[in-house]
């Protein structure tokens, strides 16, 4: 059985050590908060702005505001600044944060799309980090799918309590 990362680099494309250079400098002290602010926002208003209703559908219980702090705190943490995020929302934990959302391949493939256009509007991003960040996006999509479809896959396979198991009908 291929673990989260494994399906997330088959589905990628983008193998483990591509998707996590990211690690090997710090791309916050590199690019700055504003450069993830800027990206977040011009991400979100994409999101916001699409014309597939089912896609903005996904996003339609938060605020955009809301949507880019969260994410470019997450960005910041994640890419070697402090701490923001975890401290206002505690653990990212993303498969939990992204569990009340259907993150299928198309929503994936969407939602990349929209942060590949962000990125190549981004001047204040060079291309190295780039192609960096894009590997770490890509791969995270595909893991959160990979995790969608293990929660989907777990509930069709819940077994029924006992206690809830009605009783045959006395003869």
């Amino acid at each position: 059985m291929q673990s989260l990362q494994e399906k997330a680099s088959a589905w990628s494309g983008v193998d483990q050590a591509d998707a996590f250079a990211i690690d090997e400098s710090n791309l916050f002290e590199k690019l700055g908060l504003q450069s993830f602010i800027n990206l977040s926002t011009n991400f979100y208003t994409r999101v916001y702005d699409d014309e597939e209703e089912w896609f903005r559908s996904m996003f339609a219980n938060s605020k955009k505001e809301d949507a880019i702090q969260n994410q470019y705190e997450f960005f910041v943490q994640r890419m070697g600044g402090p701490p923001l995020y975890s401290q206002r929302k505690g653990h990212p934990a993303l498969i939990g944060r992204h569990r009340p959302f259907p993150v299928t391949h198309e929503a994936a493939e969407r939602w990349l799309q929209h942060m590949q256009n962000a990125m190549d509007e981004s001047v204040d991003i060079d291309q190295d980090s780039k192609v960096k960040m894009m590997n770490f996006f890509r791969h995270t999509a595909f893991f959160l799918v990979a995790g969608n479809e293990l929660k989907n896959q777990n509930q069709n396979n819940q077994v029924a309590c006992k206690h809830g198991a009605s009783k045959p009908a006395e003869e």
